[in-house]
């Protein structure tokens, strides 16, 4: 199974340096039934840009809670054994854990397929959205405005031999 790994610039450094991404259990997004529901496409592309989408979502959520980090929104796109894959059945029932799916232990990075991050000319927009995500958490429309103008900025795909070069 595809599963997108949400993180931050220091999240894959880390990951880098261990050669794996963990302890698990990972927090992930990948095509579940609740996505599939939600989006009402047979299209695996859509659908997979659907859960790399919502990990994006979820790296602003860390880089909110860190703001010591670069202000780039990572996703690291790996492939996994189903088994160490599970859905809770229920999120299909929340829009906001759309696609959430917990990876039992760490994965190795040779498992990665490749890496998202934002290219440069998204920190401005980044960066005001993760300053205004707990405001938009609390109904602030215009702060919801903000975070909304991140989502605007396409990831970019990186090989995982670039990971140095991102990570320097």
């Amino acid at each position: 199974m595809r599963a997108y790994v949400p993180l931050t610039i220091s999240g894959l450094a880390t990951a880098h340096g261990a050669g794996e991404l963990g302890p698990g259990p990972l927090t992930a997004y990948a095509v579940t039934p609740g996505l599939r529901e939600w989006y009402v496409s047979d299209d695996i592309e859509e659908l997979e840009y659907a859960a790399l989408s919502r990990a994006a979502a979820a790296s602003l959520r860390l880089l909110a809670g860190d703001p010591g980090s670069a202000r780039r929104r990572v996703v690291v796109a790996v492939d996994v054994p189903d088994t160490l894959v599970s859905a809770d059945p229920d999120s299909a029932l929340d829009a906001s854990s759309l696609g959430e799916v917990k990876i039992a232990s760490a994965v190795a990075l040779t498992r990665a397929a490749a890496v998202h991050v934002d290219a440069e000319d998204a920190l401005t927009d980044v960066t005001a959205a993760a300053d205004a995500l707990g405001a938009a958490d609390h109904g602030d429309d215009d702060a919801q405005f903000v975070v909304d103008g991140a989502e605007d900025h396409e990831l970019l795909w990186f090989g995982v031999q670039e990971i140095p070069n991102l990570i320097a």
